[in-house]
C-alpha cells in the first residue's frame, strides 16, 4: 500500500461498518473516511489477499474478519495468502524481524536493498500482522456427540457356554410329601399307593 501507515486504521473501521455490496473508492472514502488516491491502494491490496473478489464484492474471509471471534485468525489466512511467494520461502516468515524479512522481499522481487516498493511492501506487512492470529488454528475435524460412549469392557457380561448354563439349571429339589393313608387291613391297597409314587413322582 501506499499509505501503509493506514492498513491498521482501514481494517478497524471495516469491522465496525457494515458490509458494503460493493467495497468501492466510494464507500472507502466516504463509509470510512479515507479520502485520496494512497489511500485507494487498499482495494487492490485487499484483493491479493482475498479479502475482495475482482470485482470488489466482499468475500466470505472479508465477512470472517468483521467477526470478532475470528478477525485474527482471519486475517492470519489472508495475510499467508496475499503474501504466498514469500510463504513459500519461509512459512515462518511472520515471525521474522524487519531486516531479515526486508531480505526475504528483497529475494522474492528482486528489488535494490533502497528501493521504495520493498519498504511499502515491508510496512504494509507489519502493520497489517498487529491485527492477525498465526498461532491460533481452527479444527476442521466434526465433533462427536457428547452423548456417544464407549462401552466399558467390564460392563459387557461374559458369554455363557451352553453347558456351563445347564449346569446353572440343574437345580437340586426336596420335596416334602404328607400321605393321608385309608384306613384298611388289606396290604395290597398300601402297595398300589406307593408303586404309584414311585412311578410318578420318584422316577426321574
Amino acid at each position: 500500500m501506499s499509505a501503509a501507515g493506514a492498513v491498521v486504521k482501514i481494517l478497524e473501521k471495516i469491522k465496525e461498518a457494515s458490509t458494503p455490496e460493493t467495497f468501492s473508492g466510494d464507500f472507502l472514502a466516504t463509509k470510512l473516511g479515507f479520502k485520496g488516491g494512497n489511500y485507494r491502494t487498499f482495494i487492490s491490496w485487499a484483493k491479493k489477499l482475498n479479502l475482495l473478489n475482482s470485482d470488489g464484492s466482499p468475500t466470505a474471509l472479508y465477512k470472517q474478519f468483521r467477526n470478532p471471534s475470528t478477525s485474527k485468525v482471519s486475517l492470519a489466512k489472508a495475510i499467508q495468502k496475499g503474501y504466498s511467494e514469500l510463504y513459500s520461502r519461509n512459512e515462518y516468515c511472520h515471525e521474522l524481524d524487519k531486516k531479515a524479512f526486508k531480505g526475504l522481499v528483497m529475494e522474492a522481487t528482486g528489488e535494490a536493498h533502497d528501493s521504495t516498493k520493498v519498504d511499502k511492501i515491508v510496512s504494509t506487512f507489519f502493520n497489517a500482522k498487529e491485527l492477525a492470529d498465526f498461532e491460533t488454528k481452527t479444527s476442521s475435524s466434526p465433533k462427536t456427540s457428547g452423548n456417544t460412549k464407549t462401552p466399558k469392557l467390564e460392563s459387557i457380561p461374559p458369554i455363557v457356554e451352553k453347558n456351563q448354563y445347564e449346569k446353572k439349571l440343574n437345580l437340586g429339589l426336596n420335596y416334602t410329601i404328607n400321605l393321608v393313608l385309608p384306613k384298611t387291613d388289606d396290604p395290597a391297597i398300601y402297595a398300589a399307593i406307593f408303586k404309584s409314587l414311585k412311578e410318578n413322582l420318584l422316577d426321574e
